[in-house]
């Protein structure tokens, strides 16, 4: 019966959606959902959706934000030896670190930021993880 439980909880319906709005005229928001794929991955590392929206009056904040939730994700996904709640918080460190160098090695870049959200669902509960105005 363990199982039967574990299964149901390793899977999850989840939607997203993302408008431009009225005012711009290029959309600077990213997100990436990474469920678990399996009753392992979901007891271990959790299911894992990060939202990212480029700051408008910056340059390159379409490019910021889909470094953001790109980097995130790679960097939690890397980091299997370390707890989530660490992985997480190294995630978001090393993907800040890469987007300013990013930044400071292209004058086109230099000013470049978005904010960055991360919801992570693990089986003892929610993370919230976020940089910026945007909240989960």
């Amino acid at each position: 019966m363990g199982d039967a439980t574990s299964n149901r909880h390793a899977s999850i319906a989840y939607s997203a959606r993302s408008d431009i709005g009225m005012r711009r005229t290029n959309n600077q928001d990213s997100y990436i959902a990474l469920p678990a794929e399996d009753d392992h991955a979901w007891l271990s590392r959790g299911h894992l959706f990060v939202v990212a929206d480029g700051m408008g009056a910056h340059a390159a904040g379409e490019l910021a934000s889909k470094l953001a939730a790109d980097g995130v994700v790679h960097h939690y996904r890397k980091l299997r030896q370390l707890s989530p709640p660490e992985a997480i918080l190294k995630a978001f460190r090393d993907t800040n670190g890469e987007i300013h160098r990013r930044g400071q090695a292209n004058s086109e870049f230099r000013n470049m930021g978005t904010t960055c959200s991360a919801l992570l669902l693990l089986p003892q509960g929610a993370l919230a993880a976020h940089v910026g105005d945007s909240r989960v």
